[in-house]
């Protein structure tokens, strides 16, 4: 019987007034208790996770516990804790969504011993609030009081240890019930965990850090910043336009200097603005840090700036800006913050001397994070000397008015300073990304496979399937080596002469059931994450190498696309979906399907399945696969010239060939150019993506998740015009189809390097492509720019991301619609969906970024073992592709590289190129132009350097303590690296991603044969995390698809 109740919110409008809500509130007599002391499990519905039944007691964190402790609750270590939904609450209305998030997780995690009990719906539980009570003291009131009920509830068998920080709950509670303890929690680690140092460690440093702010609010400081405003004037100002909101990006080059404020929501449309609103210098960032969400007040035109145009400190890649240097953009201060974006940062301790000179307490250090557009942070510790040679995690704890820094604590150590574990470690902490292993919980969900108990086709299953294994030739191609085959191809004739294409991708979501522990946590990953030496995967090795991977020669589930079309025109007459079993004929290689589509028969001798037939089943077999790719060839040709025709971009992919040793290791990788199979798999997966989003859109138009390109901001693209127009080319921005032509009309046939950089700048002058619930977008900005459709998703890789296994069951719902079934999957509604895609998008931005940081540290790791004077591959050609004040930006096509090169150094002296074309500094001035910079050295000859200009550069490696390495370049000489014609061709045609996977991959695979003494401590160390490591490079750059040709989207982002 529910009984119920009046709940009473005063909530405040955007006007300021009081509003005074009552909501009815309904009481259960039985909540689950998700204990194994339960007396009547059925009555109190115990179902998934439950306590473990080994423990000594129960443990329940206070609300001021879970706010200020939680890092430490997360231990392993600490079982049997029940969260309160007060004090859940609490965390989600006071700490902000990140926090109340990472309690939500660690709720979910099977790994940890602990669970939610909802004690403000549990009859005997719930308090009101009495007329005048304080909110943290009626928190703490209804927590102790849900705490005596759990215990009696258990039948008194299990002590309940309730921590807190309130004094006065400690005295008035502390000896009241039996049973039931009120301590303080670093009095109940000093009692019942005093040998977990870690977590001592960290309640000292937060102790401390508590203490330091309390001291410095205590004391008298001026103001350093402008104190906030109010959260509901800020709502106020935002909705009256007052105050634009957006989210804040400081720029990691100027960090000290410029920040950007990218408009979000209401702002974006009613501001009236068409570019980012400027925040210039930290006092007008007013303690905001990058990602925080911020009010902004824009201030009076004339106290407008502009862009610094000068090349910095790690000037690289940044997106095309479409202001020029001196014209002013709408400029603004911060005002107060809506949402903080605190994470988890690696700092870097300094050195004892630097330590000396920050002052004369020692105990108070100002560490330097590894991201530049992160402030220094103030924590107090006895250790600065000891961690200084390593890379160490903190979190920020507060940031007052009174402070210049903010105020931290230190959390934990992750390695030595160059030390290449401990650098990979500061990867994966500084993008957000978490590799704990598998849990057995998650593990035993999954069925087995083992020569003992194989895995067989179950006889249901074979009811409720299409059975493709007798009628249709299946096949695979995919990289040579490739483990996690997730989708296969089929191609036949019907019997009235029309061609039927079927795509057949793994159905992983067989396997994985809707928030059962396995599906939560790849939520929780959301992607395979690719670094340079390794993968940690979203789903565990059972699936993703073997029950979901369509090997060749077994039986497997898929989910299949399946058109009939049209036997001249390929025009698509009917399509069915539908769950199919199949058994993949060939797993073919990409070079093999080549060869066989070229006409070279003899690659049959190196495909397995042909071995040990006989010369007439040879043959036959090989006619009937040989037309099938060549058909399926002819299909993919058709599809792609019906894109180019609505304005499709084309993008070249990455293709290499892998040269091996008697090991097994990887000798050289060679550039090739990309094969036509690449395309023709890539254009039946882009097919099969776009059929099933029409698909899924039509049966659930408010709660299918696709995938959106908008077309990029026309500004982003200034650069981009001015570059092709110093070669004469026009490049029409105003649609993908005028891009695309232009793009292929910007051809120099004496530089063919042009057109790689002219290409690579529209890339960089992209939007980024995200996905979004169609619920909350309006239909016409579905549209999907780079592929030239009107719907797009991602349905062709449910192994690698989550994405497609939403898909998948969107795909399985609409198909039971269609059929009048009851729809058995259980969907996201349009809310839940679109803060689902947000975290999909975060954790992919997370994907690409970390990805990018380890290339870029194997590189300089590589690089840096060279002798700049005398290693001939620290010397290279370069093309200028970029003008600044002080310098240019240049591409090095040998390695992949991009990277700025000053032209006057920071002795104010300017390059100068005598009559042997080499440089050296000397005093003098430069002049810029549009398309060239002049150098003009005192007492000598005139250089100008030209877009698109071929110099000499010497490749370098800075090395810095406190951030990563980073290449440095510098320009020896004005003419070009002397080559011959040959190397000049073959390196001409490479992109920027295969050249520099080539020299990481060496250098990888030097730190791999170093650690080799280490082999069997990695393993183990990898078998425990249940995560994939491969023998060599090979295999990663096999699986890192998106890099090397598939889904033309990836080189943009898309």
């Amino acid at each position: 019987m529910l009984q119920k109740r009046e709940k009473v919110l005063l909530l405040r409008t955007f006007q300021g007034r009081t509003l005074r809500i009552v909501r009815e509130h309904y009481l259960r007599p039985r909540v689950p208790c998700h204990s194994p002391l339960c007396p009547q499990p059925s009555a109190c519905r115990n179902e998934g996770k439950l306590l473990c039944s080994d423990v000594t007691h129960y443990v329940i964190p206070d609300w001021k516990v879970v706010q200020d402790y939680l890092e430490i609750l997360e231990f392993l270590e600490l079982k049997g804790i029940i969260f309160m939904q007060t004090a859940c609450q609490a965390v989600q209305h006071q700490r902000g969504r990140r926090q109340y998030n990472k309690l939500r997780n660690l709720l979910k995690d099977a790994r940890h011993d602990c669970i939610l009990f909802a004690n403000e719906f549990q009859q005997h539980c719930y308090l009101p609030r009495e007329g005048g009570e304080p909110m943290e003291k009626w928190q703490t009131r209804s927590i102790y009081n849900a705490a005596v009920w759990y215990y009696h509830h258990c039948q008194d068998r299990m002590p309940v240890v309730m921590v807190t920080e309130d004094e006065e709950a400690i005295q008035q509670y502390g000896s009241e019930t039996e049973g039931v303890f009120v301590i303080s929690f670093k009095n109940y680690l000093d009692n019942f965990w005093p040998d977990l140092k870690a977590a001592h460690e960290l309640c000292d440093s937060i102790l401390q850090s508590r203490r330091e702010k309390e001291s410095e609010n205590q004391e008298s400081h001026g103001k350093e910043y402008p104190e906030h405003l109010p959260p509901e004037v800020l709502e106020a100002g935002v909705k009256s336009g007052c105050y634009v909101q957006g989210i804040l990006n400081v720029n990691k080059h100027r960090a000290q200097i410029e920040a950007f404020v990218r408009l979000q929501g209401a702002s974006c449309k009613d501001s009236g603005l068409a570019s980012d609103i400027l925040v210039h210098g930290l006092k007008a960032r007013n303690r905001a840090i990058h990602g925080d969400m911020v009010a902004v007040e824009l201030l009076p035109t004339w106290e407008w700036k502009g862009r610094t145009a000068a090349l910095s400190e790690n000037d690289g890649e940044d997106k095309a800006s479409g202001e020029s240097p001196s014209e002013p953009m709408p400029t603004g201060r911060v005002v107060g913050i809506l949402q903080k974006n605190w994470r988890d940062y690696v700092v870097t301790f300094p050195s004892k001397e630097e330590v000396q000179s920050q002052g004369k307490n020692a105990q108070k250090i100002l560490v330097t994070p590894w991201d530049y557009r992160i402030p220094k942070i103030r924590i107090s510790t006895q250790q600065a000397g000891a961690l200084q040679d390593f890379r160490v995690v903190v979190r920020i704890d507060s940031w007052e008015s009174t402070s210049v820094y903010p105020n931290g604590h230190f959390v934990r150590v992750l390695g030595r300073i160059g030390d290449l574990e401990g650098e990979i470690a500061t990867i994966l902490v500084e993008n957000s990304i978490s590799v704990v292993p598998f849990s057995e919980a998650q593990m035993c969900e999954l069925p087995a496979n083992s020569p003992e108990n194989p895995w067989k086709v179950s006889p249901e299953e074979e009811k409720r399937r299409k059975d493709l294994r007798k009628t249709h030739l299946v096949f695979s191609i995919d990289p040579r080596g490739c483990e996690d085959v997730d989708d296969a191809l089929s191609v036949r004739t019907l019997r009235n002469g029309n061609l039927e294409l079927g795509v057949h991708i793994a159905d992983v979501t067989h396997f994985v059931a809707p928030n059962s522990y396995i599906d939560v946590e790849a939520r929780t990953r959301a992607t395979t994450y690719y670094l340079a030496d390794r993968r940690y995967d979203m789903l565990p090795p059972v699936l993703s190498a073997d029950l979901c991977s369509l090997l060749g020669g077994v039986d497997r589930y898929a989910v299949s696309v399946i058109w009939e079309l049209d036997k001249t025109s390929y025009e698509i007459k009917k399509v069915w979906y539908g769950r199919t079993i199949i058994r993949s004929a060939y797993k073919l290689c990409y070079e093999a399907a080549q060869e066989l589509l070229d006409g070279n028969f003899s690659i049959i001798d190196e495909i397995p399945e042909f071995k040990g037939l006989d010369e007439k089943s040879r043959q036959a077999r090989l006619e009937e696969l040989v037309w099938a790719v060549g058909k399926l060839t002819d299909i993919a040709r058709h599809i792609r010239a019906t894109r180019d025709g609505c304005g499709a971009l084309e993008l070249e992919g990455v293709e290499v060939r892998v040269q091996l040793d008697e090991r097994k290791n990887i000798h050289d990788l060679i550039p090739r150019q990309p094969l036509e199979v690449h395309e023709t798999v890539a254009e039946c997966m882009i097919l099969a993506n776009h059929w099933v989003a029409k698909k899924i859109w039509e049966s659930f138009p408010h709660q299918a998740l696709l995938r959106q390109h908008p077309p990029p901001h026309q500004e982003f693209f200034a650069e981009l015009r001015e570059c092709a127009k110093a070669k004469g080319f026009v490049i029409d921005t105003r649609s993908n189809k005028t891009l695309a032509d232009s793009l292929d009309k910007a051809d120099d046939p004496n530089d063919p390097i042009v057109n790689k950089l002219l290409r690579s700048m529209a890339t960089q002058a992209m939007s980024n492509a995200l996905y979004f619930s169609t619920g909350s977008c309006a239909e016409e900005d579905f549209h999907h720019y780079g592929l030239a459709l009107d719907k797009y998703t991602h349905f062709t890789s449910p192994i690698r991301r989550y994405s497609d296994m939403i898909v998948h069951r969107l795909l399985m719902a609409a198909i039971s619609k269609d059929r009048k079934e009851e729809v058995q999957e259980n969907l996201f509604s349009n809310k839940d969906l679109e803060e689902l895609c947000r975290h999909i998008n975060n954790r992919n931005r997370a994907a690409q970024h970390s990805q990018k940081q380890s290339t870029e540290l194997f590189q300089c790791m590589y690089f840096k073992d060279k002798d700049p004077d005398t290693e001939e591959r620290r010397i290279a050609d370069g093309v200028i592709y970029s003008i600044r004040t002080n310098g240019v930006l240049v591409f090095i096509p040998r390695f992949g590289i991009k990277g700025a090169a000053y032209l006057r150094n920071k002795d104010g002296l300017v390059i100068s190129c005598g009559p042997d074309s080499c440089s050296e500094w000397k005093p003098g001035s430069l002049q810029r132009c549009q398309n060239k910079i002049t150098s003009t050295p005192t007492g000598g000859d005139a250089v100008t350097f030209h877009l698109f200009d071929h110099v000499t550069v010497r490749i370098s490696v800075q090395a810095l303590r406190s951030h990563s390495d980073t290449i440095r370049l510098e320009i020896v000489s004005n003419k070009p690296y002397k080559m011959s014609s040959a190397e000049l061709c073959r390196q001409s045609s490479l992109l920027l991603k295969s050249e520099l996977v080539k020299e990481v991959t060496r250098s990888v695979e030097e730190a791999q044969l170093a650690q080799e003494v280490k082999g069997k401590v990695i393993e183990e160390e990898y078998q425990e995390y249940c995560q994939s490591k491969g023998g060599s490079l090979y295999t990663l750059l096999e699986e890192i698809r998106d890099l090397a040709l598939l889904d033309v989207s990836n080189s943009y982002g898309l």
